[in-house]
């Protein structure tokens, strides 16, 4: 990529990004106003920084776009960096963002009788199958996963599975649907990712934007 195109900071559609939004605008990038635009369809906006565009995607092709060099920054969750496990990102900074954490959870009921120290195959529904499988696959189990992109809670009570993986907050969702956690497999926050290509082909400008996002990251903390 020339060192006078443009670089791309690849940003996460939905809840998450109403938390990262005031980082980024901490770190000197303000978005053009279709932007903000609930009605736009427009999906790549100019900022008030010639030098860089926003592109706005679902969380899970933030990773795609940075890996494969389409975007040289992106903002993601460390779950989304853990699932595809790119080796050409890099994830220099945790920006405090997205608190939540990926957890096994399954019917109430069953968690009185359930011994998961005695657990040899488990079949459980999941958005993350890679990171499910390698969780147990570290304690000598094997999981069979079945891959849902969402509603991942109805899954036992309909006879799909009897365990999920998934991201909980309060576990208010869970609950309501007859759930209970009962393993925490790793706590989540947004992070700063970058394409170690253009990191290694244009470190000023890299390195510029990674110091930005620290610094509005410590000026939030102070």
């Amino acid at each position: 990529m020339p060192a006078n195109e443009k670089l791309v900071l690849a940003l996460p559609k939905g809840r998450i990004l109403t938390e990262v939004m005031p980082i980024v605008r901490a770190a000197g990038i303000e978005p053009e106003p279709a932007f903000d635009d609930k009605n736009s369809r427009q999906l790549r906006f100019s900022t008030n920084r010639p030098e860089i565009d926003i592109i706005r995607v679902r969380s899970f092709d933030v990773a795609t776009f940075v890996a494969f060099g389409a975007a040289q920054l992106g903002i993601a969750g460390n779950d989304v960096l853990m699932e595809f496990d790119f080796s050409e990102i890099y994830a220099p900074l945790d920006l405090g963002v997205g608190h939540c954490r990926m957890s096994v959870a399954e019917a109430a009921e069953l968690v009185a009788e359930d011994d998961p120290s005695t657990w040899s195959h488990v079949r459980i529904a999941t958005k993350y199958p890679a990171i499910t499988q390698r969780y147990f696959a570290a304690r000598g189990v094997q999981a069979e996963c079945i891959h849902l992109n969402g509603a991942m809670e109805l899954a036992p009570a309909l006879g799909l599975c009897r365990r999920i993986v998934d991201l909980v907050s309060t576990g208010a969702t869970l609950e309501a649907n007859g759930l209970m956690e009962i393993e925490r497999i790793a706590d989540i926050t947004s992070r700063l990712a970058v394409n170690r290509t253009a990191w290694k082909t244009r470190p000023c400008e890299i390195n510029f934007w990674i110091d930005r996002f620290r610094e509005a990251v410590h000026a939030d903390e102070a």
